[in-house]
């Protein structure tokens, strides 16, 4: 069943009462107002910010969807273009125009694909997209335009992208995801796959943060939640409360050790469709 829109998609989500708390970790309740706030004060978007150039200028939001990411750079003094194609007024360039009307903050609206920008070569300092890639119909023309239209000293950062290991686990990420079965506009790539489309568009990728390394990709989970799940190795040998203790808290050994156990348990996680983000500068001829 795939006669939805994502627009249907999303309204049949919210109209069911077990499904509030995904309805809310993804931003789609009203007041759209609220949500957006929710999400600039979430840790995700604090951890998002510590990636971004510290010096704000143009920033181009990909796939904008209602606005929330629009609206927090535009809260962090981003001269901040939302691209969007969809003209929705739930999910789209018609939420992000309610958004910023209420809120009172500024933004340009782009009602275009990301793979044909209308923008001149080096029109942005920031190019961010969440949940964007996976999207795309063509993923080496997607990040080739976001190349061009980056200033040579701009940064470019792709977050909560969805991952598989290989061809064959696709289909069993889209069987698990709540809304493609409505709507069909899931996909996700290989790892192998994002990174040769970022790197023949002329990125040089600085930081790849893996599902259990941030949490703005294990997010829903909260950060106690994430640290319980990763400890789990470390408290096979000295137990749960030691294992706590060695990890948690704010000293650099602890930091270290939290590392550590994020990379290894993202090293052994296959989950199809889980989330990595990207962190890209410009290749310096």
């Amino acid at each position: 069943m795939t006669s939805l829109s994502w627009e249907q998609a999303v309204e049949w989500l919210r109209n069911q009462p077990d499904q509030r708390e995904l309805t809310e970790a993804c931003y789609f309740d009203d007041p759209a107002a609220l949500a957006a706030e929710r999400f600039y004060q979430s840790q995700e978007w604090q951890s998002t910010r510590s990636l971004l150039p510290r010096t704000k200028g143009k920033a181009l939001d990909l796939g904008a969807g209602r606005g929330i990411s629009s609206y927090a750079l535009a809260r962090d003094q981003w001269n901040v273009t939302a691209l969007e194609p969809d003209p929705s007024t739930l999910v789209g360039a018609g939420a992000i125009k309610q958004l910023f009307a209420e809120t009172g903050l500024e933004a340009k609206l782009v009602t275009v694909p990301a793979e044909t920008l209308p923008f001149s070569e080096g029109s942005f300092d920031l190019v961010y997209g969440r949940q964007v890639l996976h999207h795309a119909h063509d993923l080496h023309k997607l990040c080739s335009e976001s190349h061009r239209v980056l200033t040579n000293e701009g940064t470019f950062v792709a977050v909560r992208e969805h991952v598989i290991s290989k061809a064959d686990d696709l289909q069993a990420f889209l069987d698990n995801h709540p809304l493609h079965r409505f709507y069909g506009g899931e996909n996700a790539y290989t790892l192998a796959q994002y990174k040769e489309s970022l790197d023949s568009a002329g990125f040089k990728i600085t930081l790849i943060l893996g599902p259990w390394e941030s949490v703005i990709n294990y997010f829903p989970m909260t950060f106690e939640e994430c640290l319980n799940q990763c400890i789990s190795p470390l408290r096979k040998f000295c137990g749960t409360k030691l294992a706590m203790r060695l990890a948690s808290g704010k000293s650099p050994q602890a930091e270290m050790i939290r590392r550590l156990l994020a990379k290894k348990r993202t090293a052994m996680d296959n989950t199809p469709g889980r989330l990595y983000s990207f962190i890209c500068r410009k290749k310096q001829k």
